[in-house]
């Protein structure tokens, strides 16, 4: 009996190291993860927020405002709405809830408002992302399957959460080459790129790999 189970144990042996190698495998890959690649410094009247953002789940939404940033759109523009123990919201060059960049697009509804300092786009409905942005202040599971979260604070979220109304956003540096990016988003940024040209004319120059 010993000799006719040997082999069977020997098969189960190596199905064992089968799985614990597939699984070792499988969590030392970040699905979903947050790449260190690409950051923002969103320096605000406040102090600044170090945000990492997460271009494999929402290349579309990091590809947006990446391309913003370093335009310069968000400079001067102010945190609208903030709402205490919930978020607070920029990105509106008119100030009031209700601007944008010109353009729409539909995000990528993927990741969860699990924790506090959720990097997300601001909506009035599905297509509607343009470059009103939040970040929270705690877990906000009511708005999972609602918003693209595209990032997360890394470091900051005191300053999040002492930003009051009307605080300004005084630059928003992007740390990383986004030229990747960009190459496989070129055909959407060159439309989002002429209509900020045609609406805002004091924007600094379309990005060129190398020069950021």
């Amino acid at each position: 009996m010993a000799i006719i189970n040997e082999p069977v144990l020997k098969i189960q042996r190596w199905s064992l190291c089968a799985v614990f190698i597939l699984l070792t495998t499988a969590l030392s890959v970040p699905i979903m993860g947050y790449s260190q690649e690409l950051r923002a410094i969103i320096d605000t009247s406040k102090g600044a927020i170090e945000v990492t953002l997460n271009e494999r789940a929402a290349p579309t939404t990091v590809a947006n405002f990446v391309n913003l940033a370093i335009r310069g759109f968000y400079e001067g523009l102010m945190f609208h709405r903030v709402e205490r123990n919930f978020m607070i919201q920029g990105g509106d060059p008119l100030g009031n809830g209700t601007g944008g960049p010109g353009y729409q697009f539909t995000g990528e509804i993927l990741l969860k408002h699990n924790q506090p300092g959720i990097l997300s786009m601001a909506n009035s409905g599905p297509g509607t992302d343009g470059s009103q942005f939040f970040i929270t202040h705690l877990a906000t599971s009511h708005l999972d399957g609602l918003h693209s979260v595209f990032g997360k604070v890394i470091s900051g979220q005191p300053v999040v959460n002492q930003i009051r109304r009307r605080d300004i956003i005084n630059s928003i540096t992007i740390e990383g080459d986004p030229s990747a990016l960009f190459r496989r988003k070129q055909d959407q940024l060159s439309e989002w790129n002429q209509v900020l040209d045609e609406n805002f004319l004091d924007l600094k120059s379309v990005f060129e790999s190398g020069a950021n």
